[in-house]
């Protein structure tokens, strides 16, 4: 039997692609794209429709993925966790881990968070994420106020990993003072900062700009409100700017 070139692409197809690992390029193309209610959808359809415990450790990580940034942070935790016990794959486990600290981090468990980053640290001391990893501990004690620590794991970064992602990062946070404050806005534009200043102490607030400088030399105005030693205060002013329209974020 001859076989043309159109027949053995199909043979190939079916011997080495499963419908499930033909969905996953269409879940990452949606998580590119910032889809997450569609990731959501396509990743809770493969696990309806595969057996294969690889498979469906992927797609529980995508729909973990998909939930966190769609806010969604208990549901997120859950999936990752599946991951976690699930996959074999040490990759795989690490980003499950690496969301489940940020399933945490982000709606404020920090103690919580840092407790699952050094976990994973220990688990896997070579991970190939350990940079990000040393930065999600590192933000973790920025937030308990634990200022050694943090600049501690922001310095391994510099150190062991300078041309990593996160090292300009941890430039940054490493100039962070040592109290709390709240951005409500980051310009590329110094006078939009001037003017976002300005309305803030308007409202009886302190404002002031603080002038960084991103890995690829770009120039951002931050516009910060507040300097306080409480994280509690910070959370509380957090909310009393959000109530009033602005965009908000604590810092460090």
């Amino acid at each position: 039997m001859k076989f043309t070139p159109y027949s053995l692409t199909l043979i190939a197809y079916f011997l080495f692609c499963s419908p499930a690992h033909a969905a996953f390029s269409d879940i990452e193309a949606a998580v590119m794209d910032k889809n997450y209610e569609q990731a959501r959808a396509l990743a809770a359809e493969v696990l309806k429709t595969t057996a294969q415990p690889e498979e469906r450790a992927k797609a529980e990580y995508y729909l973990g993925l998909s939930q966190l940034r769609l806010g969604q942070y208990t549901e997120a935790r859950k999936a990752f966790t599946i991951v976690m016990q699930a996959s074999n794959d040490p990759d795989l486990y690490d980003k499950a881990a690496l969301g489940l600290v940020e399933g945490l981090y982000v709606p404020g468990f920090y103690k919580d968070a840092l407790k699952e980053g050094e976990a994973l640290l220990r688990k896997h001391p070579k991970s190939t994420s350990k940079s990000l990893i040393y930065l999600k501990i590192a933000r973790a004690d920025l937030k308990l106020m634990q200022w050694g620590k943090a600049k501690e794991y922001l310095q391994k970064i510099i150190n062991e990993f300078p041309q990593s992602f996160e090292a300009p990062i941890a430039k940054g946070l490493l100039e962070e003072k040592e109290y709390f404050a709240v951005q409500v806005g980051a310009f590329l534009d110094r006078a939009k900062a001037v003017t976002l200043t300005e309305e803030l102490k308007n409202r009886d607030q302190y404002a002031y700009i603080v002038e960084t400088t991103s890995a690829d030399g770009k120039v951002f105005y931050r516009v910060r409100v507040g300097q306080m030693t409480s994280l509690d205060d910070a959370q509380a002013l957090r909310s009393q700017l959000s109530r009033l329209g602005y965009p908000t974020l604590i810092y460090p």
